[in-house]
């Protein structure tokens, strides 16, 4: 594309994640190829994000409002998620700097807002909130429903839309019968430089990691729909005392269910008669400690700290299970680098980064055998695929590679990196947006103010039936 654009981004919140992640590499590829880019978003915590989005390398306007809650007495999450974004679409709209194309993604509520911007919008699905969302129970289902009709007509606003996967385009077509248009496949890319870079190894936050065990990791977010239990009990069957298995991923203080989960997680581990470790977040306070299991010793901050205690190493040795929220970047690659193994334990995933991550950096994985990893995991090449949920399934294949040569496993890990190499690169993905962009943008803007208008209604009407019925649910 020889012409240089003006490109938002509108993203609810800019912590860590697969979500994330893509936004953040979008927006380095497409700043890269000389495009001006900007991040707007509800939330940015500096010591919960990734480093390009805290060091300036990406500009990140942040757009809070006083006026929304995040909840109402523990509920109504998504109404207030919705009229929060609302305010982030008010300011992006009200922005003088003009934008030739706004990238919206995770939330489609504020496209109608945003098209008083007078951009073109290109919405990208990473997986349709109507197919996530909980309906047990008649209450429940009322509630949901206005808000399902919502993300429907929202998304219908958009100029263009993608997907990650073509298992996700196969939910869309199915979630949304009444937007006739089928949305373009946009698979994800990874920033491969970033990875090429090896880990600092003077980080002492690397002390609690370093161990003559063999590791198996497991990266996801702390939420009970990644089934990251599966990977703990797939481990404790195999009985294997010269193995650790790392559980890392996004934990946020403020999300409820981050902390719950990782409680049930080690306490399951313990359960089964495993050895547990937490380690602190790296800067994690009193509070933040109260939270953790009982035990939890805080990130070493000092090359002679062991965490909470010298002999990092050793207490390692006698670990079963490391649980590690919120890992650094750094820890991340670390782990990566000398992983065995990695275990990747949602069923019916959209995409799935990780497992191209660990493909990329020469570890097998072992992952669900359906949605995204069916598309990107090389079955008995890069690793295998497992029947969702089936512990024996799992840890089998764990123990497979486990038990593979030398040479052999480092061909699996040879193969992965060629896969992703070869097809997940960003500057091919970069490339194929920007010609998805120039043909958005050679048509008019797509959308009918009527329905706009009904959409901002409905948001309005959902708001009072949703306080309505939060009383009785």
């Amino acid at each position: 594309m020889d012409r240089r654009l003006n490109i938002a981004f509108v993203h609810p919140n800019l912590g860590i994640g697969g979500a994330e992640r893509l936004v953040v590499d979008t927006a380095l590829g497409l700043q890269r190829r000389g495009h001006r880019v900007v991040l707007y978003t509800m939330h940015h915590d500096p010591a919960h994000c990734f480093e390009e989005t805290r060091d300036g390398t990406l500009e990140v306007r942040v757009c809070r409002t006083r006026l929304v809650p995040s909840s109402v007495c523990g509920r109504l999450h998504i109404l207030c998620t919705i009229l929060q974004s609302l305010a982030l679409a008010r300011r992006v709209a009200t922005d003088p700097a003009q934008y030739d194309v706004l990238f919206v993604d995770q939330l489609s509520a504020p496209i109608p807002l945003l098209k008083h911007a007078h951009a073109h919008i290109l919405f990208y699905c990473h997986f349709p909130d109507y197919l996530q969302a909980r309906r047990d129970g008649a209450w429940r289902r009322l509630y949901r429903a206005p808000f399902d009709l919502l993300e429907e007509l929202t998304t219908a606003e958009a100029d263009e839309i993608a997907v990650n996967s073509r298992f996700t385009q196969e939910a869309f077509r199915a979630a949304f019968p009444r937007i006739a248009r089928l949305p373009r496949v946009l698979m994800p890319a990874l920033n491969l430089a970033a990875y090429d870079r090896p880990p600092d190894l003077a980080d002492p936050a690397l002390a609690v990691l370093r161990t003559a065990k063999r590791l198996v990791v497991s990266i996801n977010r702390f939420e009970r729909k990644k089934d990251v239990a599966l990977a703990i009990d797939a481990f404790a069957a195999l009985g294997d005392p010269t193995a650790c298995l790392v559980v890392a991923g996004g934990w946020d203080v403020h999300v409820p269910e981050n902390i719950e989960h990782l409680v049930e997680l080690e306490a399951r581990a313990r359960g089964l008669g495993l050895r547990t470790r937490t380690v602190a977040p790296r800067g994690s306070g009193a509070a933040a400690l109260a939270l953790l299991p009982a035990g939890a010793v805080r990130t070493p901050t000092l090359p002679d700290d062991g965490g909470s205690g010298s002999g990092s190493s050793e207490r390692l040795a006698e670990t079963d299970v490391l649980f590690l929220p919120s890992f650094s970047e750094n820890q991340r690659a670390f782990l990566l680098s000398v992983a065995r193994c990695t275990v990747y334990t949602p069923a019916n995933e959209h995409l799935g980064i990780v497992p191209l991550e660990s493909m990329y950096m020469r570890v097998p994985v072992v992952a669900a055998d359906s949605g995204g990893p069916r598309e990107t995991v090389p079955h008995g090449v890069a690793g295998y695929l497992c029947e969702p949920a089936s512990r024996d399934a799992f840890g089998a294949a764990i123990r497979r590679v486990l038990a593979a040569p030398d040479d052999a496993w480092a061909a699996m890990g040879a193969a992965g990196r060629e896969r992703v190499r070869r097809d997940f690169g960003l500057d091919a993905y970069t490339a194929r947006l920007e010609r998805i962009v120039a043909e958005m943008l050679a048509r008019p803007q797509a959308g009918s103010p009527v329905l706009a208008a009904m959409a901002v209604a409905l948001v309005a009407l959902a708001a009072a039936a949703a306080l309505a019925l939060a009383r009785w649910v």
